[in-house]
């Protein structure tokens, strides 16, 4: 892009994004590469939110150890999946009471969610009571 936008567009990044359709963030990045020979590398891995399980690395730990007392087969052995008779939301309420967790650090309700069906466990809805 760079050399072609030297070449028909006078190192114009702006007549290239007219003419070419081109970003023309993309071609003064081409063009300064071209000009002082140092290639620009973007660090894209770095961006964004890591996953709260790298954070916090002993979160699923933790989570195993308030769920596996409360977990339970499936009667019938139809799958290997634990059903567990805690919530994701008392999951989280207990990590910040029995673990010492604070609440800003943890991940949300939905995510508890997703780390526990990760790690196997099933959550079944809670029947109510008949009256």
């Amino acid at each position: 892009m760079a050399k072609v936008t030297e070449d028909y567009f006078d190192s114009s990044a702006r007549k290239a994004e007219t003419v070419l359709g081109w970003n023309r963030c993309c071609v003064q990045l081409g063009l300064h590469e071209r000009r002082t020979g140092i290639v620009c590398i973007d660090n894209y891995q770095a961006r964004g939110r890591h996953k709260s399980v790298e954070i916090l690395p002993n979160l699923e730990s933790d989570i195993r150890s308030l769920v596996d007392a409360q977990a339970q087969a499936d009667p019938k052995f139809q799958s290997t999946f634990l059903y567990a008779r805690i919530s994701a939301r008392a999951v989280r309420e207990a990590l910040v009471n029995v673990h010492g967790y604070d609440e800003s650090e943890l991940p949300s309700r939905q995510t508890l969610g997703e780390i526990l069906n990760r790690l196997g466990y099933r959550l079944k809805k809670h029947k109510k009571p008949s009256l």
